[in-house]
């Protein structure tokens, strides 16, 4: 489980260089920016004139928090910063992941062995269990002051008018006690998954179905199961095993989706879609399109954000 706290495969040439800033939106360049100093230990220094030298900036906060809509590239900045820091320790892992991890060992045993770590890189920083959030916030309180540098992501719905614009105060809430220690970093934007696709998921007949995974099986492995059949299954695996659920496939196949009602049955779908998508495994699919899976009263609940996301990531993978 530690050796898998690295950033995704698709992550693996992520750098500063390869985020390409949409000019539309500045506080993207401005994060990019906030973020390459942060890697290197300070905050950008200010120009200097003809006859004066250039001010430094005050250092940063131990901690960045980066705030923003889904599809924005919060990853793959995050993923900068682990390539770019120059550490000797240094983790990335989803909230899942680490709190998992703190199952798995016990608190005080995970407390030591990142004790000492250089970066702790934590991508989709859950709030709604506010038991996982408060163990998070009690271990990386006893971290900064060892000297750990910590960077975190969360989202909140893009161009959403007001709704979720206040997840930074939410985050800084949550973890009120480790608020003081993280600069929160904005960053605007579209969902960049659905610049190229028409914002919804592909859906394929029986034959078209039938003959994607032959074509899948010619150069790799794919997977062909019933909807209900992998629900059923998610709920006999921990999330923090999803993963092992998809190593070596390079399509998976999915029956006669339907729309879900059960609300733990769907956040369960969620983690798996999330880890789908860090293996930028694509997806064939019949029966009801993917981006309609989660019923209209979730999609209104408390768990919005997360059904949006795993909406996003969807179509991008039934397109790839």
């Amino acid at each position: 489980m530690v050796a898998a706290l690295v950033p995704p495969p698709q992550f693996d040439g992520a750098s500063f260089e390869t985020y390409r800033a949409d000019p539309a939106y500045p506080s993207q360049q401005e994060a990019k920016d906030l973020l390459t100093a942060f890697s290197r230990g300070g905050a950008p220094a200010e120009r200097g004139g003809l006859f004066r030298r250039a001010k430094r900036a005050p250092e940063m906060k131990p901690g960045v928090y980066l705030d923003g809509g889904f599809g924005v590239g919060k990853t793959h900045l995050l993923a900068s910063i682990y390539h770019a820091m120059p550490a000797r320790r240094k983790y990335f892992g989803s909230f899942i992941e680490y709190t998992a991890l703190v199952g798995a060992l016990g608190y005080q045993k995970t407390v030591e062995l990142f004790r000492g770590a250089d970066l702790l890189c934590i991508d989709e920083f859950e709030l709604d269990d506010p038991g996982d959030t408060m163990v998070m916030t009690r271990l990386l309180g006893e971290l900064v002051p060892t000297g750990t540098r910590l960077a975190a992501t969360s989202n909140t719905p893009p161009n959403a008018l007001g709704e979720g614009r206040f997840a930074a105060q939410d985050f800084l809430r949550e973890i009120h006690a480790m608020s003081a220690s993280f600069e929160t970093i904005r960053i605007d934007g579209t969902d960049y998954r659905q610049r190229a696709i028409d914002g919804h998921a592909v859906v394929l007949d029986d034959a078209a179905y039938t003959q994607a995974l032959t074509d899948a099986d010619a150069s790799g492995t794919a997977s062909d199961d019933a909807f209900d059949g992998l629900i059923r299954h998610l709920a006999s695996v921990h999330p923090s095993r999803y993963i092992r659920l998809i190593e070596g496939l390079d399509t998976i196949g999915l029956r006669d989706v339907a729309e879900l009602q059960d609300q733990s049955a769907a956040l369960r779908f969620v983690a798996f879609v999330d880890r789908a998508y860090d293996a930028q495994i694509p997806v064939r699919a019949t029966g009801l399109g993917l981006n309609e899976v989660f019923a209209p009263e979730m999609l209104a609940g408390g768990y919005r954000k997360k059904y949006l996301r795993a909406i996003s990531r969807l179509n991008a993978l039934t397109h790839s």
